[in-house]
């Protein structure tokens, strides 16, 4: 097995994990420090918004990784092949394509400000210096929606967006990704439709598509419509169950729905690989241990034997057995308190170390080896769940 088909082989082997930015989420440092501990985890896949900058800096992050490949053995890692770069993209109105927005000069001065406490991702702020001004920092929201309840006044609202069509083919073609994914909902079939009559001349050029779609009415219905309408596909599908979507930092509840609409779309046998997202955290492969999820690889082994790897892109076919979990806000809150301390180095010391550099704001966690270690553990301790190599067992203590 190549270096070029290890992210396919963890799809077979139904030990896929997936990195999600966030569709949304353009907060530059932290793509690239979270690109780079889950890749030195052992990361198959890193999902990141459909914007230039935040592809460039994911794409940086993984030629670094390759760099500090030495760096990894040393630290008990397994060295990891590259994995495959994707970019998401909607074919309509959808929650992970939106930004919360509101006016702070509205607030009241006495409001205890529960929708600063409540977001994950550090994105509202009520501050007024030279780098930060009150309200959300856009770069950082990824469109949870979870700010919009609690707020007394109910002055926030979302700003959506969609995908813009005309910048899909020169996406492909000029900026090196791997890997599509498209998130639709049921009854979407004609924006779908016109989405992938743009993506399909140059599907050739991809490895995997991806379709990600939370439940509904007629959901199966509607995924069988899809597929009959983008294959053949010379690459591989993957069918991405958004279970409760943003929610894995909740709890576990969030997992149990994840898993529950996993479980529909495998019963519905469709061909491909079944992936979980939405409210995946560190209940969920544990879970899907309990309900037997994660078994039948033995029948995977003889399904794929013998095949030749174009034949493995050319015939999907439907597993018995969830292929893979994407980590999403779970994954991003699980390393904060690194990417924090990261943040409030002191400036000297971060001139320091970047002083050469053209964006001497942006923090690289490579430059610190202490917090890049203990990221990498961190994210070492959800990727090794999944893919069974034990180097979560060595705790984080082992990578100060």
């Amino acid at each position: 097995m190549t270096q070029l088909y290890y992210p396919l082989n963890s799809l077979r082997e139904g030990n896929w994990f997936k990195l999600i930015c966030g569709a949304s989420f353009q907060h530059l440092p932290s793509v690239r420090n979270l690109t780079l501990a889950y890749t030195l985890a052992g990361a198959d896949c890193i999902d990141v918004a459909a914007d230039p900058a935040v592809i460039e800096v994911a794409q940086e992050a993984l030629q670094v990784a390759g760099e500090l490949t030495a760096a990894a053995q040393e630290q008990g890692l397994s060295v990891p092949s590259k994995p495959w770069l994707m970019v998401s993209l909607n074919d309509g109105e959808d929650p992970h394509f939106r930004k919360a927005q509101f006016n702070p000069d509205l607030c009241p001065v006495d409001c205890p400000r529960p929708c600063e406490k409540i977001c994950p991702a550090q994105a509202i702020v009520f501050e007024d210096t030279n780098e930060v001004t009150s309200g959300v920092i856009e770069q950082r929201c990824y469109g949870c929606g979870r700010c919009l309840p609690v707020c007394p006044s109910q002055l926030i609202s979302t700003r959506s967006y969609v995908s813009p069509r005309s910048a899909i083919t020169q996406l492909i073609l000029q900026t090196g990704i791997d890997a599509l994914e498209i998130h639709t909902q049921v009854g979407h079939y004609t924006d779908f439709q016109l989405l992938w009559r743009i993506i399909a001349p140059w599907v050739y050029r991809l490895k995997l598509i991806a379709i990600s779609c939370p439940d509904g009415e007629n959901l199966i219905e509607y995924l069988w419509s899809l597929y009959q309408l983008i294959t053949p596909l010379p690459c591989a599908l993957v069918w991405q169950t958004d279970g409760r979507p943003m929610s894995g930092d909740i709890g576990i509840g969030t997992t149990r729905a994840a898993v529950k609409l996993s479980e529909k779309v495998l019963a519905a046998k469709l061909p491909g690989y079944v992936q979980l997202a939405g409210g995946t955290n560190h209940h969920t492969v544990a879970k899907l241990q309990a309900v037997g999820l994660l078994k039948g690889r033995e029948r995977g082994e003889k399904e794929r034997g013998g095949e030749s790897k174009n034949s493995s892109f050319s015939k999907p076919y439907s597993q018995p057995y969830i292929a893979g979990v994407a980590y999403g806000s779970y994954a991003r809150v699980l390393l904060l308190p690194i990417l924090d301390e990261l943040e409030k180095l002191n400036e000297q010391e971060v001139a320091t170390y970047l002083a050469a550099s053209q964006t001497p704001s942006v923090r690289h966690l490579e430059k610190f080896p202490k917090l890049l270690w203990q990221a990498v553990a961190r994210a070492d301790s959800l990727v090794s769940q999944l893919k069974g190599t034990g180097n979560g067992e060595l705790g984080m203590g082992n990578w100060e």
